[in-house]
């Protein structure tokens, strides 16, 4: 199958206009109101290095447990001594896919943030958090053991599709020019309005009560933690999230990704070799 086939398979519910291959580098995607460049499955194989990053590529970057995705960029960032953002943001509690935009690719980080997502994680039944996962102590115990199969498979189709998803008081939506989470740590109550999200594919691959894991693939904006809590009160028992893995951002996998660790020892001796050469130009011929 083509590579252009293979895009417009992923994009067709996203409303790409048009596209056009230009390269053997990269795919021209028409998205929304402007262009979004796309590298090929055959560029990504090949490791970008930091002189072309410095004038603009993507990386797929593996966010470990606990970093923040400010920490993840920015090894990125201090490693290429390179403009570098990101595409998405993921809980400090989550792992996985971060795509990193440098130099002038920048640009065309709103349009990845457009893509379609996706998750695997873990539910766990019998309680519920204020911050619908494991940042905070899980509380209002409830019982879990009677949940049956139908019951969950009924949950999951109810939370299938354009679905109204009331996102977490604790997440960085600004209300009256706050950040939730900031009022909600300070005791205040917090109030978001529903928020239209599309829930494409919601499948459970294993149940072992309490724990419930799930593939989802959705729309951008969609709330993992938010399916957890209405998953567990469909089910009347509560729920949260207690891990979340993000495999895939439209046709970028996490397979393909390294950790900033890993990008760091792969890059250290061009990064190394490009330091020495700003303080002695004689240097590049070693």
């Amino acid at each position: 199958m083509q590579i252009g086939q293979l895009l417009r398979q992923n994009f067709e519910s996203h409303k790409i206009l048009s596209q056009t291959c230009f390269s053997n580098k990269s795919t021209q995607l028409f998205y929304g109101s402007g262009y979004l460049l796309i590298p090929t499955f055959a560029a990504m194989q090949k490791r970008p290095m930091p002189a072309e990053l410095k004038k603009g590529g993507v990386i797929l970057v593996d966010k470990p447990y606990k970093w923040t995705s400010f920490d993840a960029v920015n090894s990125i960032k201090i490693t290429l001594r390179a403009k570098t953002g990101h595409c998405g943001t993921l809980d400090p509690l989550a792992t996985g896919l971060l795509i990193c935009c440098t130099g002038a690719m920048t640009k065309q980080i709103s349009g990845y943030q457009q893509l379609p997502k996706e998750y695997t994680g873990v539910f766990r039944l019998g309680a519920s958090t204020a911050t619908y996962d494991l940042e905070s102590v899980p509380e209002n115990p409830r019982p879990y053991e009677h949940i049956t199969s139908e019951q969950i498979a009924d949950a999951v189709k109810k939370l299938t599709g354009d679905i109204l998803q009331v996102p977490p008081a604790h997440s960085a939506i600004k209300r009256d020019g706050k950040r939730s989470y900031d009022l909600a740590r300070a005791g205040m109550e917090v109030v978001l309005e529903p928020r239209p999200v599309t829930i494409s594919e919601f499948e459970i691959l294993s149940v072992e009560l309490p724990n419930v894991r799930f593939r989802v693939l959705c729309s951008t904006g969609s709330y993992i933690r938010s399916l957890a809590n209405d998953f567990g009160e469909l089910l009347g028992c509560g729920a949260f999230l207690s891990e979340l893995r993000r495999t895939k951002i439209g046709n970028f996998d996490v397979m393909d990704a390294l950790t900033p660790l890993e990008w760091k020892a792969l890059w250290k001796p061009t990064v190394v070799k490009e330091s020495i050469a700003e303080v002695d130009p004689s240097a590049t011929e070693l």
